[in-house]
């Protein structure tokens, strides 16, 4: 190993739907983690890791910071809070605007306290003047525990290698914490789940995206062919949603799984056979039982 080597944790922090995921799909080049409009896309804390012959840079991506409204809100704020003081560093992502508001000054706040050095990462400069990026990194520059200030846009990818050097230039040297050819520590019956779940949040509107949940309940190779059979069940909270995931004549649900397959195959590099149920789990995401079950822990 090269003993100018570095490595090191980098939590990737922010209120909901300011770009997250989709910068760290940008850092890897590969789709890693779902993206959509909608908030609270991102449920647990996911580790993706960039590795190059000079660095080893684990991202953590972790659900938005927002005021919980169930035990599940308090899991996916629990993990994003809960990364922050025990990484190497944090990138805040945030938006330009002309004020900070109270939810970004109470971020500030925490990140303050908790010693670790930070980044603001201010995403989405494709979509404003670039006079109102100023006034954004302006209204930053008073926050002196800042490391660096970077406009960038995840989208497109302005600034992400800039943003890289910088994130080297805060680490230390060290060892390599996973294999070179690793890029995630989530397993593939998961990525699943949540490549499905994506789908689901982008068709569905109003309420019914955040009473989901998806298990993947059988996934293996058929003997003989070329072709993985993968079997997952959809929850709902209420039976008027399962109509609705289901559509008129199973019409939603085909469409469901015609445009998650297309992207698992993508994923698995391999023929898919997905075949997709609903059921209903009422308020799943206040009962400890069912948080459990389903892959979030307390």
């Amino acid at each position: 190993m090269n003993e100018t080597f570095k490595s090191g944790f980098i939590s990737i922090v922010g209120r909901p739907n300011v770009g997250k995921s989709t910068l760290l799909n940008n850092i890897m080049d590969e789709k890693l983690v779902i993206t959509s409009a909608k908030p609270q896309t991102t449920r647990n804390a996911i580790r993706c890791i960039y590795t190059d012959e000079h660095v080893q840079m684990v991202f953590i991506d972790t659900p938005g910071m927002h005021r919980p409204k169930n035990r599940l809100g308090d899991y996916m704020q629990k993990a994003a809070e809960n990364t922050v003081s025990d990484v190497d560093a944090v990138l805040y992502l945030v938006e330009p605007e002309i004020k900070i508001g109270p939810g970004d000054q109470y971020i500030l706040e925490k990140l303050k306290a908790s010693g670790t050095p930070v980044i603001l990462v201010i995403n989405k400069i494709d979509l404003l003047p670039k006079e109102d990026v100023l006034i954004t990194i302006a209204a930053y520059q008073k926050y002196d525990f800042l490391n660096a200030i970077i406009p960038i846009s995840a989208v497109q990818g302005d600034g992400v290698k800039e943003l890289l050097n910088i994130i080297t230039g805060l680490l230390n040297p060290g060892p390599m914490f996973f294999p070179a050819d690793m890029i995630i520590d989530q397993s593939e019956r998961w990525i699943v789940q949540e490549l499905i779940r994506e789908k689901l949040l982008n068709l569905l509107n109003d309420e019914v995206p955040h009473g989901i949940a998806v298990e993947v309940t059988a996934m293996k190779p058929r003997k003989g062919k070329e072709i993985i059979d993968i079997e997952a069940t959809i929850f709902c909270e209420r039976k008027t949603h399962k109509g609705i995931l289901i559509g008129k004549n199973g019409s939603m649900l085909t469409k469901i799984g015609t445009l998650a397959r297309k992207d698992i195959e993508f994923f698995l590099k391999s023929k898919v056979n997905l075949q997709l149920w609903v059921k209903v789990r009422s308020d799943w995401r206040d009962k400890n039982f069912d948080l459990k079950e389903l892959g979030y822990f307390e």
